[in-house]
């Protein structure tokens, strides 16, 4: 029986920069702090919302290093390891179990992609050669390429591969792997919007963006669910919803960056390509934000 790294909220990290687009590891830390304060269960670090694309491998290691050591075994941390070169991403599970990450958050092959066979031997090569649990990563609208659920089902049955974020938002394919795949095979929802729907099916939490800027509230939407307080959960899913549209109405992690700057919690901004949100986002997030009192 496969054991989840966590339940609950887990928390797709920002990677701060400072003023000149280094790496700022004091705010990295004070958002660590925050996060194990406010209950967060476990953290993803240098993922899609933490801007992995533009990371060096040296910058990767560093802000991995600096996490685990900051967290100090507190909560579980998951290292985003995927890349489109299979044996790019095998250095960099190697390099995560050796600093001590408790997981691999890896996302499929994008741009050259791949078709269902190529992603069983991918993920199959990765998940051979690590001793760390993996979390396989679904999101078709970054990548190009979806998961097929007779895929999660072949890739389900290797002892390290223990589930999936999904973020394709396609229930359809949900409901098919939840029927398809043991019960050990851990489903957790990659969207913000769908927290509630997918503990419904079975999922076990959420990696969450939203987790940035309202940690315990989305923690909080698990703990209701998991205590039986369904009306409550899908409630606070709900109050959610302007706030996790303002968040989204640019490319993630724009506006989660533009708040996180309104709050004080970072300084600098983001790499290009990626800029910073525009008036139109800007209005109708610090909106939502005021919701919660931010």
């Amino acid at each position: 029986m496969k054991i989840p790294v966590f339940t609950g909220s887990a928390a797709a990290l920002v990677t701060p920069f400072d003023e000149t687009g280094a790496l700022d590891l004091n705010a990295l830390g004070g958002l660590i702090d925050w996060h194990l304060e406010s209950g967060t269960r476990a953290l993803v670090v240098c993922a899609t919302t933490g801007e992995c694309a533009t990371l060096s491998d040296k910058e990767w290691e560093t802000a991995v290093a600096f996490t685990l050591e900051r967290v100090g075994g507190k909560i579980p941390v998951i290292a985003g390891a995927g890349k489109n070169d299979t044996a790019h991403a095998l250095r960099l599970c190697h390099r995560a179990e050796s600093l001590g990450a408790q997981g691999l958050l890896l996302v499929t092959p994008y741009y050259n992609k791949t078709t269902q066979s190529g992603l069983i031997r991918h993920f199959t090569e990765l998940a051979d050669q690590t001793a760390l649990p993996i979390l396989l990563y679904n999101v078709p609208s970054r990548t190009g390429l979806c998961f097929a659920a007779e895929t999660y089902a072949t890739l389900a049955k290797h002892p390290r591969i223990f589930g999936v974020k999904e973020a394709s938002g396609d229930f359809s394919l949900i409901l098919k792997t939840k029927r398809l795949c043991p019960k050990d095979f851990v489903l957790y929802s990659g969207n913000d919007d769908q927290i509630v729907p997918i503990l419904s099916l079975g999922g076990a939490g959420v990696i969450s963006t939203m987790a940035n800027v309202i940690p315990r509230e989305t923690q909080r939407i698990c703990d209701l669910w998991a205590e039986g307080n369904r009306d409550e959960a899908a409630a606070l899913q709900i109050r959610c919803q302007p706030l996790i549209q303002a968040l989204f109405r640019e490319v993630n992690p724009i506006p989660v960056k533009e708040a996180l700057i309104r709050m004080g919690k970072i300084k600098g901004g983001l790499r290009l390509p990626l800029v910073r949100a525009g008036s139109a986002a800007q209005r109708e997030l610090f909106a939502a934000m005021n919701d919660f009192s931010l």
